[in-house]
């Protein structure tokens, strides 16, 4: 899935709030990895200093994967409005 024009300047703050939103709960931290897991079994690893902080396009879509969010989830959590890609 190419990333979404809109997601390419997410912050950390706005994505661990949707994790959060989405039943994702930080469970551990070694540096800047922060690790978020569900209770189905989906584990995330979002790599931050700052929650300023954005991320590259590799790492982004790496973080998404792990989330298994399709559009309407991202539509859902507010992370792209909804009337695009639909």
């Amino acid at each position: 899935m190419p990333i979404h024009p809109q997601l390419r300047n997410i912050t950390a703050r706005k994505l661990i709030r949707a994790l959060e939103q989405d039943g994702f709960v930080h469970t551990r931290s070694r540096g800047s990895h922060h690790v978020y897991r569900h209770t189905d079994g989906r584990r995330v690893i979002v790599a931050y200093h700052r929650l300023g902080d954005t991320f590259a396009p590799g790492t982004l879509n790496t973080i998404l994967k792990g989330t298994l969010w399709t559009d309407e989830d991202l539509q859902r959590l507010g992370l792209i409005p909804f009337s695009d890609r639909l």
